[in-house]
């Protein structure tokens, strides 16, 4: 039985200095496969023995044996050592390589317009990593609950995170259907909104949050009334394609229904910004190999994407600006 340890200060001091004697039956030997001194051995046993309150070897000139103690000792601490060998492995492999399960928690809103284009590939690039994400639009304790990272838009993390973008800034825009603007007209104002109805979404700490917008390069805040009140934004979005108001959301989540003519953008001088959406997570010293192969992954991605973006954008005809 042959460990690769040094005798260690603590609790389990001598503990694999006792093996390695029982195993060869003999404090030279053992002193050798662990890399230290015969005294070093023999004190490291001795004081074993005195916290045990026990003798445990039977010490002659020419051969070393255990005592009944040292038997009994020996057969309950052997496997209870070897399986805190195992779990050292394992706790040490997944801190030298992507390994393990990587729990997120993230917003309902994020997971199809930014996890699920990538967790397909990253799993295939990482396939001993299992990715769990938790659709929550609660903020949650990261650490507490058990997760790796959490991802939320940016004005929602507190400070003393170690953040990292995930996308670029992006605007706040009211949406409301074909049908309802048709019903109820187009605002072309900020005030226009007491005439409308307007879907709201209640925060976590239990306020219902105002409208956000920018007018005169001023942020204003517009406390708005309507039928619904949501959790979350997909609900919000759910709820402007059925004809039921208007709804501010960020424009990528709006972005799939504008195009698909399911909604309608109104107000857009208006719009403010919002610094994007950001991971999140306790502390760089506590970085596994795991979340920072999730975290180059997206980087990658994020990269690869701009650049493309570029190349198209440079391809572009120039827009000719409107008097």
């Amino acid at each position: 039985m042959k460990q690769n340890f040094t005798v260690r200060q603590g609790a389990l001091d001598g503990v694999e200095a006792f093996l390695s004697v029982a195993h060869h039956r003999s404090f030279r030997r053992a002193a050798a496969e662990l890399g230290v001194t015969p005294s070093a051995i023999s004190q490291a046993v001795r004081v074993l023995e005195e916290r045990v309150g026990a003798v445990l070897f039977i010490r002659t000139t020419r051969s070393v044996g255990l005592t009944e103690a040292g038997e009994r000792f020996l057969m309950r601490a052997k496997p209870a050592f070897e399986e805190l060998v195992a779990a050292s492995e394992v706790a040490r492999e997944l801190g030298q390589r992507p390994a393990g399960l990587l729990r997120l928690t993230v917003p309902p809103s994020v997971v199809p317009i930014l996890l699920e284009p990538l967790i397909a590939s990253f799993c295939q690039a990482f396939p001993e990593i299992e990715v769990e994400v938790a659709a929550n639009e609660e903020l949650v304790d990261i650490a507490t609950e058990g997760f790796d990272a959490g991802i939320r838009l940016g004005q929602f993390i507190a400070a003393d995170m170690v953040a990292v973008r995930l996308t670029p800034s992006f605007p706040l825009v009211v949406v409301g259907s074909p049908e309802y603007l048709h019903r109820r007209g187009r605002p072309e104002r900020i005030d226009d909104l007491r005439q409308h109805a307007c879907i709201r979404m209640r925060r976590s700490n239990g306020s219902i949050a105002p409208w956000s917008f920018v007018s005169s390069k001023k942020p204003i805040e517009a406390v708005v009334s309507g039928p619904l009140i949501a959790h979350d934004f997909p609900t919000m979005l759910g709820a402007a394609v059925e004809d039921m108001g208007l709804a501010q959301v960020p424009e990528p989540i709006a972005a799939g229904p504008v195009r698909a003519g399911k909604l309608v953008r109104v107000l857009e001088a208006f719009a403010p910004m919002a610094p994007g959406v950001f991971l999140y997570y306790p502390s760089r010293h506590q970085v596994m190999p795991k979340l920072r192969a999730f975290i180059d992954h997206v980087k990658s991605r994020a990269d690869a994407a701009d650049k493309t973006r570029i190349h198209i954008d440079d391809k572009q005809t120039p827009v000719t600006k409107m008097r």
